[in-house]
């Protein structure tokens, strides 16, 4: 304190200039600060606005993200198709019923030919039968997702209940067309792995078969409808896709010359020696007339005679899903190995 009492006049006067001097510079350094504070103040504004247009735009993304993963689209034979990520009421109109019920989907309809499959009945109960004209049951039923082979009726109509899938019949072979349906149903890695699984079982029992029956041996398969007999290739359910594709067991010349390429061929009882493999599969309908089966020219095939005819169940060996195949498969083990 008394060193700053001491100080001389001409110090005053030199520190009060100096002083005054700075005071320009000071006042011109303040401005730039709140000019400087100026701008952080605005762009702290901007930043917040940023975050907040940002934080928008991620809830924005995150409702379009959880809208647009309910449903998938699946590039079908006409064209694209938004159909539900998850199904939980499907309605089948053509054939397909076993292919959903393999891969754990719930079924809200069927046709007529899967409601009466032995093999279906427990799994369809509840189920209710519809086809491509009963559209009031449909919309009763609220599907979310329809499929069908592609001549179903009313397409249009359905459409306006829930997405509809269709099928050519023939177009992708009977494993393939399951891995098909498992990707309309967004299941196509567990409908793969069914498929991989199938294979590997139905080509180790053909051997098996083989071994028992002998490598040339040959088998046909036929049926009784309506007074009708039919011989089968190797793509028209019955157990055709398995005898003949997976265990590669020798067909009849006269089934291969006439019922390969169409899938069946429809003959009479008297010529039915001449398509008669060394073992036959018949696909019998119980509820129609099968008195060729008294018949001489019946009694006589060799295999008839020989014992070598496998009697099955039409209803349950119609079709060529995953279901009924772990079923004939489990027929061709019993009766062949046995």
């Amino acid at each position: 304190m008394k060193r700053t009492i001491m100080v001389t006049t001409l110090s005053l006067l030199a520190l009060s200039m100096t002083a005054c001097g700075d005071s320009g510079s000071n006042a011109a350094d303040n401005n730039g600060t709140a000019d400087n504070n100026s701008v952080n103040v605005n762009n702290a504004a901007d930043e917040n606005t940023n975050e907040e247009a940002a934080s928008n735009n991620e809830d924005a993304n995150a409702e379009e993200n959880e809208s647009s993963s309910d449903t998938i689209v699946y590039e079908s034979e006409n064209g694209p198709v938004e159909v539900p990520a998850d199904p939980q009421r499907v309605a089948v109109l053509s054939t397909f019923a076993g292919n959903v019920m393999a891969l754990d989907v719930p079924l809200v309809g069927v046709d007529s030919w899967s409601m009466n499959n032995p093999q279906f009945e427990e799994q369809l109960e509840g189920v209710e039968e519809v086809t491509d004209e009963s559209l009031e049951k449909l919309i009763e039923l609220e599907p979310d997702l329809i499929l069908g082979l592609n001549n179903i009726n009313n397409v249009e109509q359905l459409e306006e209940i829930a997405p509809v899938v269709t099928f050519e019949y023939g177009a992708v072979d009977y494993l393939e067309q399951h891995i098909e349906i498992g990707k309309v149903l967004n299941k196509e890695e567990e409908a793969s792995a069914w498929v991989n699984d199938f294979r590997e079982e139905a080509s180790a029992l053909g051997e098996e078969i083989k071994a028992e029956i002998g490598e040339d041996a040959t088998i046909s398969v036929f049926e009784n409808f309506d007074k009708q007999l039919y011989v089968f290739g190797d793509n028209w359910g019955r157990g055709t896709e398995i005898l003949y594709q997976e265990m590669e067991i020798g067909m009849p010349e006269k089934v291969e010359e006439m019922a390969l390429e169409e899938g069946y061929y429809a003959l009479s009882a008297e010529v039915l020696p001449e398509f008669a493999g060394d073992y036959m599969v018949f696909s019998k309908v119980a509820d129609t007339d099968n008195s060729f089966q008294e018949t001489e020219t019946y009694q006589n095939i060799p295999a008839v005679a020989e014992g070598n005819v496998i009697e099955v169940d039409a209803m349950s060996f119609y079709f060529n899903d995953p279901v009924t195949l772990e079923y004939q498969l489990d027929v061709f083990e019993e009766e062949f190995l046995k």
